[in-house]
């Protein structure tokens, strides 16, 4: 982890691979808040997964999801007896992280980005960014930035597959990918 001014950069090839309970993949966390929180007291977590069997998704009660198919021929997701295929690339897919949940492989192994909030507490915007242009951080959000596809310049630093930089000082920078970067703003849920 290296931090520049105010980005901290986050390199893939620095996470550590976590197998899941199920045996059916593993997940890599890229950041999450509060730093440190475990699966039961998180704000908010992203990861990446490689999903390789079919199976049932864990639950997580209170937690809003939003999931993006990085590599493979996609999946077939039931949530709560309603299937919706996620075969396109880079498309986010939102559902409730406490919704029964099941996977079917369309082809074979996926790499799929996850996105998951407390419900209440924290929102997420998940957007893909492919074309230069100034991302801006807004008072009271964070920015996490992560390159899904290619590499991608930020102010001078530069980011390969799965690298990430967090941002957490408002401000402007510039962006420039080369394939596709995910771009999550997080902000304080607003009461309802």
């Amino acid at each position: 982890m290296t931090t520049t001014g105010r980005i901290q950069v986050l390199r893939a090839s620095e996470r550590p691979a976590t197998t899941w309970l199920n045996g059916g993949g593993v997940t890599r966390e890229v950041a999450g808040f509060p730093a440190g929180a475990g699966l039961n007291d998180f704000d908010w977590r992203v990861s990446l997964a490689d999903v390789a069997s079919a199976g049932p998704f864990s639950p997580f009660p209170g937690i809003d999801r939003v999931i993006t198919l990085v590599e493979g021929t996609g999946m077939a997701l039931t949530v709560d007896g309603v299937e919706q295929v996620v075969d396109a690339p880079f498309r986010p897919f939102a559902f409730p992280g406490d919704a029964t949940t099941d996977c079917r492989l369309l082809g074979g192994p996926v790499v799929d980005f996850n996105v998951m909030t407390r419900r209440g507490r924290i929102e997420a915007a998940v957007d893909l960014i492919t074309e230069p242009g100034a991302v801006q951080l807004p008072p009271a959000a964070t920015l996490l930035l992560v390159c899904l596809a290619g590499s991608v310049t930020l102010d001078a630093t530069a980011l390969t597959r799965y690298d990430a930089a967090l941002l957490d000082t408002p401000g402007t920078h510039a962006l420039r990918p080369d394939g596709v970067t995910a771009a999550v703003t997080f902000r304080t849920a607003t009461a309802s």
